[in-house]
């Protein structure tokens, strides 16, 4: 058992890097690739031109840790709400991380060199794909804060339930924010913001899963006298 919870939190943790990765990544990149201007370039557009092998690594590899973060969750909730669509919702962000990254956006707004300059006049099969990719990943993490909100409430923890709620609201005020020039740095503020909140709660499930293995193995508390409080076998003196 011990074992199966260790596997579990080792892919949880794997999850809860891969969203701050993937903003480090994007943000690294969109300053130091030329002719890359983060104020009118989305960073879906990273996946094009010479270097763009490294953004489509990006969102492939953050979107497989994210999976095998899935199969983590779902070994570590073994109660209580959520524990059968947390996990499952995870692995949808998973995929479409994936997807957006297998299928590359249309260039345009001028990047990469020789790009048009402003929206490309059709959108192909592949452009289509990745932008469901996204949406997949917007809806199923706003989801996921639903399910989890339910489950912090009932657990009667305010803290989290408040965390639950903000951050899908303030995702969902600053992509409808209706100012079309900062749209491309608010995209970014917005993975921020929910890929901040994807790794907060998976490290507090996580968190959870080991304290309870901790109490179910009777794992043994020092006294400040430093004597342990497990009680002692029979026939053996406590003291």
């Amino acid at each position: 058992m011990r074992i199966n919870h260790l596997l579990a939190h080792h892919l949880l943790a794997g999850a809860i890097v891969a969203g701050p990765l993937f903003v480090a990544v994007s943000l690294a990149q969109a300053f130091t690739r030329d002719g890359f201007d983060l104020r009118r370039h989305p960073i879906s557009l990273l996946s094009l031109g010479e270097f763009g092998w490294l953004q489509v690594a990006n969102f492939v590899v953050c979107g497989a840790l994210i999976l095998a973060g899935a199969v983590g969750l779902r070994r570590r909730l073994t109660s209580g709400r959520g524990r059968i669509w947390a996990p499952r919702l995870l692995a949808v962000i998973g995929s479409g991380l994936v997807t957006a990254g297998g299928s590359v956006t249309d260039a345009g707004a001028g990047f990469p060199a020789g790009a048009p300059a402003g929206a490309p006049e059709r959108i192909s099969p592949h452009g289509i794909i990745h932008e469901l990719g996204f949406l997949a990943v917007f809806v199923a993490t706003i989801a996921l804060a639903v399910v989890l909100a339910r489950r912090f409430a009932a657990e009667r923890r305010r803290g989290w339930l408040a965390v639950c709620v903000a951050a899908p609201l303030l995702a969902i005020v600053i992509t409808a924010w209706p100012d079309l020039d900062s749209l491309s740095v608010r995209l970014v503020a917005v993975a921020a913001v929910q890929f901040g909140f994807l790794s907060g709660v998976l490290w507090r499930l996580d968190r959870d899963g080991r304290d309870g293995i901790s109490r179910r193995t009777g794992g043994s508390r020092r006294t400040p006298a430093g004597r342990s409080d497990r009680p002692a076998p029979a026939g053996t003196p406590a003291g």
